[in-house]
């Protein structure tokens, strides 16, 4: 790799494994970090090379690849993904988006529309916004901002992989390493995935390091990145990844026709 890779993450506890000790295994990233709504905007302007998006923008790219293997996801219940709501899913008729997400907003208006046939209000939570005064009957909250919430106003609190995982069968992949058309991963490459290894070794490490400034118990903190969280993105989780492109391209959330399933191939690389 001759020039520097510009390396996008979101920084929540489910992301540090991933990016832990990733400029050490490629010293030549540049690597940044931002809310996952805003990466996918930073990897569609250029601003950088390979960003850990929400898989919708991954739909919604311009030709992006992604480094196969590695993604952000679940086969169950994913405990930074909730939907609160006063009253249960059918009876939903308004409900607030946290505009830190794009994939779990895709997913809420999929399970409201094509599971419990309703179609709410839908109304943007602005990301700093506090979530216990909102007059909808429903918000959506994601990353740990989700696993601190309470919200005791709101009566049922819905886990989204759980939801999809019992609807479908399928594993829900949140995020993967984008890459935009043309970036030359290099060395890089292998290096997402010994980073991705070294920090799985040291996830208890990293649950004892992040809990306090988060507010949560280290050991739940371990079981999360060491249970609940999937960073492996096999033959299931790309099947999840091709049934949630279908159903997002029905409802107008994705492009259709795009396969949803582009590996990075070097040998596809142009020079830039």
């Amino acid at each position: 790799m001759a020039t520097t890779l510009r390396v996008g993450a979101v920084n929540y506890l489910n992301t540090k494994p991933l990016v832990e000790r990733l400029p050490e295994f490629a010293p030549r990233i540049d690597l940044s970090f931002a809310l996952p709504s805003r990466l996918a905007d930073q990897l569609a302007r250029g601003d950088i090379d390979v960003g850990l998006i929400p898989v919708v923008e991954y739909f919604r790219g311009p030709g992006y690849s992604f480094v196969p293997g590695i993604a952000i996801g679940s086969r169950g219940p994913v405990l930074s993904v909730t939907l609160f709501s006063r009253v249960p899913w059918a009876d939903v008729r308004s409900v607030s988006l946290d505009e830190g997400s794009r994939t779990s907003a895709a997913l809420t208006q999929i399970l409201l529309r094509k599971r419990y046939g309703v179609r709410p209000r839908v109304e943007p939570l602005p990301i700093d916004a506090p979530a216990d005064d909102l007059t909808t009957d429903a918000v959506l909250l994601i990353g740990d901002r989700a696993m601190r919430a309470c919200l005791p106003g709101y009566r049922f609190a819905y886990d989204l992989g759980a939801e999809w995982a019992d609807w479908t069968g399928l594993p829900f992949v949140y995020a993967l390493w984008a890459v935009r058309p043309g970036v030359d991963l290099g060395d890089a490459g292998a290096a997402f995935h010994a980073a991705k290894e070294a920090g799985l070794a040291a996830a208890g490490a990293i649950a004892q390091r992040e809990a306090a400034g988060l507010g949560l118990d280290p050991g739940f903190c371990r079981r999360y990145l060491e249970t609940v969280i999937r960073y492996d993105l096999g033959p299931r989780e790309l099947a999840g990844m091709a049934k949630f492109h279908d159903l997002a391209a029905e409802l107008g959330l994705a492009p259709k026709g795009a396969t949803g399933v582009r590996q990075h191939r070097p040998d596809l690389v142009e020079s830039r």
